[in-house]
């Protein structure tokens, strides 16, 4: 949609546009989630929704969409059946949001926090009227009513720099059932945030693999040469160098955040020391965690205090890492500590649901 924004706001001002988007992607497809065509009252067209195996359908539904106002939700599927019908010859499915936009200001709001390089999520409802605001990573203030009800799990989506559904009522543009949330299409304007792992082993392959599903933009690394290889640790960054000096010059480029997850898995504490001591003492990342044995932790925390490292910031330590599912393969260690960072990251309890009173989701 960045590449139609600056067009979307200079139309909307002169007159009603239609504007489609991709909200869901199910098997292949030319272009991803987020992706978004513009038709003004005119006929013009600027984007793409497909390599053109669905455009001609979108802009005959958005001409109905600039005359009544009300927005519509499309599927299109694989054509392979029916070889007259209007799908995508990739075989797979899309689900796009076609809406009437006649009032810039949510997108020149919109537009502006990008400019300032403020993670930010352009959350719009499915239902009729299409409402649409702005969520920025770090805003505390109280969203209206009808946002109250999805923010949360928006403000989730954007953390993980991810875009797509949520809510849950009516998604063919009827009204809203009563008591359920709104279904809304969230679009992230953000970068992954980042996942750095310190060492190279099973247990480090598995919560990489597991991080990776989340959404999170994973890095493994260590000084050996040998246990750090791409072969081993598939889909994500692989560096060879020690973790700590790894972590300084990241955050010297300007490439860690406050959503940047810390983990030391390597057992050896020229790596392990140095790399909790850079990750406590060089900025505030959103979760910082080590695992080991109690007596590992223990010995660990001493030779931290011997560096230098001051108690306020050792708080931050979460060591040993992980909550107690008594985990044993690396597959359920990953589990446990993605569990944990979830937890931290939405200030949750991590107690099971069913002893617990109120809402399941906040």
């Amino acid at each position: 949609m960045l590449d139609i924004l600056d067009a979307l706001v200079v139309e909307s001002t002169r007159s009603p546009v239609a504007l489609a988007r991709i909200v869901g992607v199910t098997g292949s497809s030319p272009r991803t989630v987020g992706s978004a065509l513009m038709v003004t009252a005119a006929g013009d067209v600027i984007g793409s929704l497909s390599s053109g195996c669905v455009e001609a359908a979108v802009i005959a539904v958005a001409a109905d969409v600039i005359a009544t106002g009300e927005p519509s939700f499309e599927r299109f599927g694989g054509s392979d059946i029916d070889p007259l019908a209007v799908g995508l010859t990739c075989g797979g499915e899309i689900e796009v949001l076609v809406e009437r936009v006649d009032d810039p200001a949510v997108l020149v709001d919109l537009r502006d926090r990008i400019a300032a390089r403020t993670p930010c999520a352009l959350v719009t409802t499915i239902a009729v009227p299409t409402s649409r605001t702005v969520l920025c990573a770090g805003d505390t203030g109280e969203p209206d009513p009808l946002w109250n009800r999805v923010d949360r799990d928006s403000r989730a989506m954007l953390a993980v720099g991810r875009s797509g559904l949520v809510g849950g009522s009516d998604i063919n543009g009827g009204e809203e059932a009563a008591g359920c949330r709104p279904t809304v299409f969230v679009q992230s304007f953000a970068v992954a945030p980042r996942m750095i792992l310190a060492g190279a082993n099973d247990f480090v392959r598995a919560l990489g693999d597991t991080a990776r599903s989340l959404g999170y933009d994973v890095a493994v690394v260590d000084a050996r040469a040998t246990f750090a290889s791409p072969q081993r640790f598939p889909g994500v960054d692989v560096v060879v160098d020690w973790p700590d000096r790894y972590l300084r010059a990241e955050h010297a480029a300007g490439r860690l955040d406050a959503r940047t997850v810390v983990a030391v898995m390597t057992h050896d504490d020229k790596f392990d020391v140095p790399t909790i001591q850079a990750a406590l003492t060089i900025d505030r990342f959103a979760f910082v965690g080590a695992m080991g044995s109690r007596r590992t932790h223990a010995d660990r925390w001493s030779r931290l205090i011997d560096a230098g490292v001051a108690t306020e910031d050792l708080a931050r330590l979460h060591s040993p890492m992980g909550l107690d599912l008594d985990a044993h393969t690396p597959e359920e260690t990953a589990v446990s500590i993605v569990a944990q960072i979830i937890a931290e990251r939405s200030g949750a309890s991590a107690q099971p649901l069913s002893t617990l009173d109120g809402p399941i989701h906040r």
